[in-house]
């Protein structure tokens, strides 16, 4: 079957600004998963996706940057994905064995999803290391590791992520108090 004109182009311009970096994106991935054949994945899926989206990568400015960003984030992925957390039985028990009201469940709900998307409008950094250290409790010696920052560069970035996200957080907080007030004065 023949291929349009316009496939044929964006097929060879993918093989000149996408294909090249796979070397370097293979070894960002593999110092940040320290296995190489997880790594290849990673690089593998990253192709992937940008082939699947091939018709919109000419609206990327910066081709290096984006891709490496894409690695980053699909290692934290692998990397939250290959996360175990060992419970014991007695804690797995007590845990089975509490319950929680529907109210209670929606609200802690609520809650998760809008700091989730507080945390998502982070600087990339400060969402990288709060990521690490707070979802993935990795320690600081380990984020370090993954990031090549300071320790302390990862405590400064780790703390102004934390305080703008429950700034931003009482912020929502407030709002929904002072929408529930007028609601509830409405209705009376």
């Amino acid at each position: 079957m023949k291929r349009s004109k316009k496939q044929s182009m964006v097929a060879r311009d993918f093989k000149t600004s996408v294909l090249p970096l796979s070397r370097k994106l293979l070894r960002f991935a593999t110092h940040f998963l320290k296995d190489e054949q997880q790594a290849r994945d990673v690089v593998q899926d990253i192709f992937l996706k940008l082939w699947q989206k091939r018709d919109t990568l000419d609206e990327i400015e910066n081709m290096e940057a984006f891709t490496m960003r894409m690695t980053r984030n699909r290692c934290l992925d692998v990397i939250r994905a290959n996360k175990v957390v060992a419970i014991d039985e007695e804690t797995d028990r007590k845990l089975k064995a509490q319950t929680v009201d529907v109210h209670s469940k929606v609200e802690l709900s609520e809650t998760a999803g809008q700091i989730r998307k507080l945390i998502l409008k982070l600087p990339d950094l400060q969402r990288t290391v709060m990521q690490l250290r707070d979802i993935e409790q990795m320690s600081y010696d380990e984020i370090a590791e993954v990031t090549d920052l300071k320790v302390n560069a990862i405590r400064v970035n780790l703390s102004r992520a934390r305080k703008k996200v429950r700034d931003e957080f009482l912020k929502l907080k407030e709002d929904e108090d002072r929408r529930s007030k007028t609601l509830t004065a409405t209705l009376l």
